[in-house]
């Protein structure tokens, strides 16, 4: 089964992100920040990463570079997901290797058609 781990600080953000996912058949898995991510990532790699960028402990592009630099850690789609909506923030998650990049607030519509974009479910 695939398998997305969701990284966000905001326990409301993980809660909803949750719901949705497992209604588009994900197994799920939740850290509150990029250490506690980058850990279940060097336990297990999941087919998928949901990252918020501002995180305390260690940012999402923090992670996201730790992930990348990890045995298979090129294989998890990464679809950043935050606040931070201008082209540098964008570009630079792209060149840290993110697939793609949505925008809090987002709704079930936003990320399925995010995740079908990207291969990881049919549209």
């Amino acid at each position: 089964m695939k398998s997305c781990l969701i990284v966000d600080d905001s326990k409301v953000i993980r809660m909803v992100a949750k719901k949705i996912l497992q209604e588009l058949d994900f197994e799920t898995e939740e850290a509150e920040d990029g250490r506690g991510a980058l850990e279940i990532c060097k336990d297990h790699l999941p087919t998928a990463v949901l990252l918020d960028w501002n995180m305390p402990i260690m940012s999402g592009i923090e992670f996201l570079r730790e992930l990348r630099a990890l045995p298979g850690g090129n294989e998890p789609v990464v679809v950043f997901c935050t606040t931070e909506n201008d082209i540098d923030h964008i570009q630079e998650a792209i060149q840290a290797g993110a697939n793609e990049y949505i925008m809090k607030p987002f709704d079930s519509e936003i990320l399925q058609s995010k995740f079908a974009q990207v291969g990881l479910i049919g549209e």
